[in-house]
């Protein structure tokens, strides 16, 4: 795994053993960062579920102001750490040691707002909707936030038709999406 674009172009990262991640594959990474790619310069990005720091890590390389990646795996969060100190990108980066709802609870209190929230969750285990519904009414987002999930091509996401959320573009690969989500126009 490697960075693709940007000043840590062409780094390798290091990954964590075992089947408990699944680092997102290369072209996955391009097509996301092609579609994020008006939005990053400047922004303010958050990593839930981090897993090695692979996407945040790009998000830096390409121009983002700022991540902070939140992760509960001690073996993740040390890849994470070790990964951002071979791209020299600890500077702009904070990394959290914790469950994402408690992060995001966190990071609210702490009167954080980012541009872009990206997550990907374990599969099919609802975590997703959990904190899609805490961030239904979070102030860690406004108007402007994309928020992406990475999921699962048989997750449903039609219970955001009953919140301020709204799905704006899905893009499908042969085994998992990626479901781009904003605040619903004139939603409280």
């Amino acid at each position: 795994m490697r960075v693709i674009a940007g000043k840590a172009k062409r780094l390798q990262l290091e990954t964590i053993a075992g089947l408990d991640t699944r680092p997102t594959t290369d072209r996955i990474k391009e097509t996301l960062f092609n579609i994020l790619a008006q939005d990053l310069v400047d922004c303010d990005f958050l990593d839930l579920f981090s897993g090695s720091g692979a996407i945040g890590i790009e998000a830096l390389s390409r121009g983002a102001k700022s991540a902070v990646f939140v992760e509960n795996n001690k073996a993740a969060v040390n890849c994470i750490k070790s990964n951002l100190k071979i791209t020299n990108l600890a500077d702009s980066s904070t990394v959290l040691t914790m469950d994402a709802l408690t992060a995001v609870n966190h990071l609210e209190k702490n009167g954080k707002v980012f541009d872009i929230i990206f997550m990907d969750p374990p599969y099919n285990n609802g975590f997703e909707k959990t904190i899609l519904e805490y961030l239904d009414h979070s102030t860690v987002m406004n108007y402007n936030t994309i928020i992406v999930v990475e999921a699962s091509l048989e997750t449903d996401f039609s219970y955001l038709e009953d919140s301020n959320l709204e799905v704006y573009r899905e893009k499908e690969y042969k085994t998992n999406k990626h479901v781009f989500i904003q605040k619903r126009e004139g939603a409280n």
